[in-house]
């Protein structure tokens, strides 16, 4: 029965059962998505523990949706289970369809919790449960961007067992259906309208109380007084790091004095291995209150998977009990999150049995693409590899590096590419059945000289990347001339002087591009080429790759200049190289110092560069300092006094057959050091003398640090 907003309902029901309903011990809400892009409907289901002998029973819960709609959901006739003679578990279902995304608070109020919880204190000092409302909540985000989302299943459920004395461990086995990342929260109990509950206390420990926010273990370390407790925490979860949504569980534990002992287990660590290989390995529980009796089981998302993993349970032993996990993992396991299998050991101590788990997280990483190749076509590199065997896969990241391979070995835990590898992600193909990609530098082309290398990945929908491919490495055929030097020889405003070089093609098809053989000298203003025009043509055949340049007008004092070089038959152009710039010096004045920056836009990779500075006593330039950066600040200069400096760039293309290193120089530039910066501000102390009523000021000289005017 569907109902606007029935709180005159609510309320009824609250009035008529007040007086004996006093039977909620845990519960939680959890949902499924059951619709389509269209139709946001949700599957909901409620699990409750209650006191068995309340006559407070119900066959039917109120669910409030958070949307002004209020449901009934019945009870499933065959869910109810007797655990304890006072203890049974109760599910109901239910279906709704919001009209709209959003975010939406789903909670159930029901009168009453059971009498006498031990951390719930009324206004007397005594436990006040019985008149407390049981209330939980669920956060259900809709939001079609991030697709439609299910709440993580619980499968551990919320009534435990604990002893005076004794270490207490509770995890709910959460396993979140869309691979989602969970984080887990402690909350007080809430009360009507999901207040907290006046007079809640968090259990008293004799060490600590706590939650462990990645693993969800709840650890009561030790409880101190007999009784039912009740304790609350939320299951958050993240998709793709964005908040989606939680489930608060609110859960009761019975203390109870004995002289049990807890069973524990041997130590089994976290793991990944590669889907498509088998995980197997030995659980074993202990217990040292001989003779006792162990149950193992287990529970998680390995077990709830299609294609699941394999575990020998209920198993029982005396004083130790063993079972084998066994895992044939497969590509539709792989997910972002690890799963997580936990196991339980229960002994058969008096008066309650205490329990012992163990958590182990186990990642499924996909398999590599295997035989990646890299073939240089003109300009470009095509890479081929293998059909991918992950056919749930989305598709592939494409990944270069310029100057040679780095040789990273990975083992299977390492996923995706990472920066420090030097390689950086160029493209991304979107679907998992290419096994062809060309890379074209983003339609300008790659560059003749350097050694490129490639990687690949899969990734899925969730986040998940799989191991890395083999690295590929190639160079682009050496069919066009390769530019080395834009060196500046003369820096003057009209009749500058620059020399420039390149390397002759030695792998061009000479049959299909017959000579004779001229090359054309282009060249710009600026870094980049923009204005380029003919200069001039070399027609001594493939091996004078050599030019000055002094066709005037030559500015080479106040910009950059660009060059050029084109091969061409009597057929037209047969292939040029790319745009390589001069060094550009600019500097900039300071007191007592100069900044000095520069720029280039050049194919190859500079790598260092050499600073000179002009000696009037010499009348020569001197080395003064190498610095991997485009900039350098020369100090202790004189005011007033002009100085004169040029860069010498010291670089290399990363394949072989080059010149190495490649060096080229600016244009000489010169700057007036002149005080325009104030002197530092003095530190400024205050002593007061309270006794003649003053205050004694103390500031230091700023010239013993500072400016020295």
């Amino acid at each position: 029965m569907r109902m606007k907003r029935v709180l005159f309902l609510i309320l009824s029901v609250l009035l008529t059962n007040l007086a004996f309903a006093t039977h909620n011990r845990a519960g939680e809400i959890t949902y499924r998505f059951i619709g389509d892009k269209d139709h946001f409907k949700f599957e909901f289901k409620i699990v409750t523990y209650t006191y068995s002998p309340s006559p407070a029973d119900r066959d039917e819960l109120p669910l409030d949706y958070g949307d002004l709609n209020i449901d009934t959901l019945k009870r499933i006739p065959d869910s109810i289970v007797h655990i304890t003679p006072d203890l049974q578990r109760n599910v109901y279902m239910g279906i709704h369809t919001f009209e709209n995304s959003g975010t939406y608070k789903i909670s159930l109020t029901d009168p009453n919790r059971n009498a006498g919880i031990v951390n719930i204190i009324g206004p007397g000092g005594s436990s006040n449960s019985v008149n407390i409302v049981f209330y939980i909540e669920t956060i259900l985000i809709i939001n079609p961007m991030l697709g439609f989302n299910s709440s993580p299943e619980l499968k551990y459920p919320p009534i435990d067992n604990a002893c005076i004395g004794q270490v207490f461990i509770h995890n709910p086995v959460a396993y979140d259906p869309d691979g989602d990342s969970l984080a887990y929260q402690l909350i007080v109990c809430k009360e009507q309208d999901g207040n907290n509950i006046p007079g809640y206390r968090y259990p008293t420990a004799s060490n600590s109380f706590t939650l462990n926010s990645v693993t969800g273990d709840l650890i009561w370390d030790s409880p101190l007084l007999q009784g039912e407790y009740n304790v609350a925490f939320l299951i958050k979860e993240y998709k793709k790091g964005i908040f989606v949504g939680s489930v608060e569980r609110d859960m009761q534990i019975t203390v109870v004095a004995c002289n049990n002992h807890p069973p524990y287990f041997d130590n089994i660590k976290d793991t990944c291995v590669v889907a498509g290989t088998n995980l197997t390995f030995k659980v074993t529980a202990r217990d040292n209150d001989n003779p006792t009796n162990i149950t193992l089981t287990a529970y998680g998302g390995p077990f709830i998977v299609s294609n699941p993993a394999q575990f020998l349970q209920p198993v029982v032993g005396l004083d130790s009990v063993s079972s084998t996990f066994s895992w044939d993992t497969k590509c539709e396991h792989v997910k972002k999150s690890p799963y997580s299998a936990t196991f339980r050991a229960v002994d058969n101590g008096t008066p309650v049995s205490l329990v012992a788990l163990k958590t182990v997280n186990i990642r499924i990483v996909a398999p590599a693409p295997t035989n990646l190749t890299a073939s240089p076509i003109g300009n470009t590199i095509k890479l081929e590899w293998d059909k991918y065997i992950c056919s749930n896969a989305k598709g592939f990241k494409i990944y270069r590096k310029n100057n040679g391979p780095f040789g990273w070995i990975h083992d299977c835990c390492e996923t995706g590419i990472p920066s420090w590898t030097g390689y950086a992600r160029i493209a991304t193909v979107n679907n998992v059945n290419d096994t062809t990609f060309i890379d074209n530098n983003g339609g300008n082309g790659l560059i003749h000289g350097n050694d490129y290398c490639y990687m690949i990945y899969a990734y899925f929908a969730d986040g998940a990347e799989s191991c890395a491919s083999n690295e590929a490495c190639t160079q682009l055929k050496k069919d066009v001339p390769v530019i080395t030097n834009v060196d500046i020889k003369t820096t003057d405003i009209a009749n500058g002087n620059i020399y420039v070089a390149w390397s002759k093609p030695i792998e061009m098809d000479t049959i299909a591009n017959p000579g004779p053989y001229k090359y054309l000298i282009y060249r710009s203003d600026g870094f980049y080429g923009n204005n380029l025009i003919l200069i001039d043509s070399n027609s001594n055949g493939l091996n004078d790759t050599l030019y000055n340049d002094i066709i005037l007008p030559l500015n080479t004092k106040d910009y950059p200049n660009s060059y050029r070089i084109a091969l061409k038959n009597n057929y037209g152009i047969i292939g040029e190289t790319h745009v390589a710039s001069s060094v550009f010096l600019s500097i900039a004045p300071f007191d007592n110092r100069l900044l000095l920056s520069w720029e280039e836009h050049v194919p190859w990779t500079n790598n260092s560069y050499e600073v000179y500075r002009y000696n009037p006593g010499t009348t020569n330039f001197d080395y003064i300092a190498t610095t991997p950066n485009k900039n350098y600040t020369d100090t202790g200069l004189t005011n007033g006094r002009n100085y004169c400096y040029k860069i010498k760039s010291i670089g290399e293309y990363s394949g072989a057959g080059f010149i190495k290193p490649i060096i080229n120089f600016s244009q000489e530039d010169c700057e007036i050091p002149i005080d325009v910066e104030p002197p530092c501000p003095p530190v400024l102390s205050v002593l007061p003398n309270c006794d003649n009523v003053e205050n004694i000021l103390i500031w230091t000289n700023p010239n013993h640090f500072c400016a020295n005017d």
